[in-house]
């Protein structure tokens, strides 16, 4: 049974990375804009296109169970500087934008 949940837990957990990286390559022109309005103005082009495939990378690394901790920390250096960058929700106004970019904030920690 402890099997079975691994590799449920592994497929749910890898969807939410290959769906990043899908929103990454269907909202190209979207995501460099919005790249270039959170202030990475060198090279933000490079910086979409490495980092979708290292979603890709890491979340196929999770999917099949294979050197994990890599993934896992592959996926930390992606994933936490966004986190703060994209997600600051101490510099919104008190309100419902606030309140969801707080809570997208924590999901992606817990993540």
């Amino acid at each position: 049974m402890n099997n079975i949940l691994d590799v449920i837990a592994r497929i749910l957990i890898s969807s939410f990375f290959f769906f990043e990286a899908a929103d990454n390559m269907i909202f190209y022109q979207l995501n460099l804009d919005k790249m270039v309005a959170y202030g990475l103005t060198w090279n933000p082009e490079v910086f979409l296109v490495v980092a979708t495939f290292f979603l890709v990378l890491s979340g196929v690394m999770l999917l099949i169970g294979y050197r994990v901790r890599l993934a896992g920390l592959i996926l930390l250096m992606y994933w936490l500087p966004l986190t703060f960058i994209v997600h600051d929700w101490w510099n919104l106004d008190p309100g419902e934008g606030r309140r969801i970019q707080s809570a997208l904030f924590v999901k992606n920690l817990a993540i």
